[in-house]
């Protein structure tokens, strides 16, 4: 018996030295902290409607997951991507691109990309283009949601032109100040933080909501891609989705930064769905 015990003593000793000497750059959490792989994540997924993928914009983690993920999707689901990056405004040039009309040269010269987009979401497009899928940009075109913020809120884009409503989700939109990240938001910005601030927030959550319900289709997957803060406790755009369509199934990841990724912090628990935690030290992207 006791040479029994010795010999699991030392087995553990033995499989705890190894695992020291492996650096993992990130790990996998369900929403409660339970271990999971990434093979496990995929396969769960296959009974999301939507897939909601909320980074850090400089998270090079992140940008690499997005695309194996996107990638394995692929193989079990018809597709359709979408991501805050790209506003509506811009959808027929990045439909232009997507078709070969126009080349990146053109399109950056055509609309305004995030300065990061050519190391983290150009992979994402052209992996649509080369195989066919629609990318749907999906959020408020940035000058319009500043009106929303300086201007005194939604009222402030009544008088836009027909067209110019076009790229956004219609009037009125509902609007929950008590929302707990919409209430966390005033806490962080402090004296600065305003209620006009908060909706210019949700009038991005409920236009990316929109144009994801508007391009749903059957036997498909839409996987979007958005800043965590959009999704992470399936409020914001998840909270709008539910708006326009109650019955949909969602499944949210979410990423998060620790210092140890050995065990998920409480404070990081039902985020998401499933939960990326980053070790802090990963390159950034910028």
């Amino acid at each position: 018996m006791k040479k029994t015990t010795l010999v699991l003593v030392l087995m553990l000793l033995f499989l705890n030295t190894i695992q020291a000497q492996h650096k993992y750059a990130y790990k996998i959490y369900t929403n409660k902290g339970k271990s999971i792989s990434y093979g496990k994540m995929i396969k769960k997924l296959d009974v999301a409607d939507v897939v909601f993928f909320g980074e850090f914009h400089n998270n090079s983690i992140s940008h690499w997951l997005q695309l194996e993920l996107v990638k394995d999707r692929s193989k079990k689901s018809n597709l359709v991507l979408g991501a805050e990056m790209f506003e509506a405004d811009q959808q027929s040039a990045l439909n232009d691109y997507l078709e070969g009309k126009l080349n990146q040269k053109a399109l950056d010269t055509v609309i305004t990309l995030w300065p990061n987009y050519h190391t983290d979401y150009k992979p994402l497009v052209d992996f649509a283009m080369e195989n066919k899928l629609p990318f749907i940009a999906t959020n408020i075109p940035r000058r319009f949601a500043n009106e929303v913020y300086k201007k005194g809120g939604f009222e402030a884009l009544v008088p836009l032109t027909q067209e110019q409503k076009e790229w956004m989700a219609p009037l009125p939109i509902a609007f929950d100040i008590n929302l707990p990240q919409y209430q966390n938001m005033l806490k962080m910005m402090g004296d600065h933080g305003t209620v006009d601030m908060v909706k210019a927030q949700a009038m991005k959550d409920a236009t990316m909501a929109y144009f994801i319900s508007k391009n749903l289709k059957k036997q498909t997957q839409f996987i979007h891609f958005n800043g965590s803060y959009h999704s992470n406790y399936k409020e914001g755009i998840v909270w709008y989705l539910h708006q326009y369509k109650p019955s949909l199934e969602i499944k949210t990841i979410t990423t998060v930064e620790q210092e140890n990724i050995e065990k998920l912090d409480k404070e990081n628990f039902d985020k998401a769905d499933f939960i990326i935690c980053v070790d802090a030290d990963v390159t950034k992207t910028y």
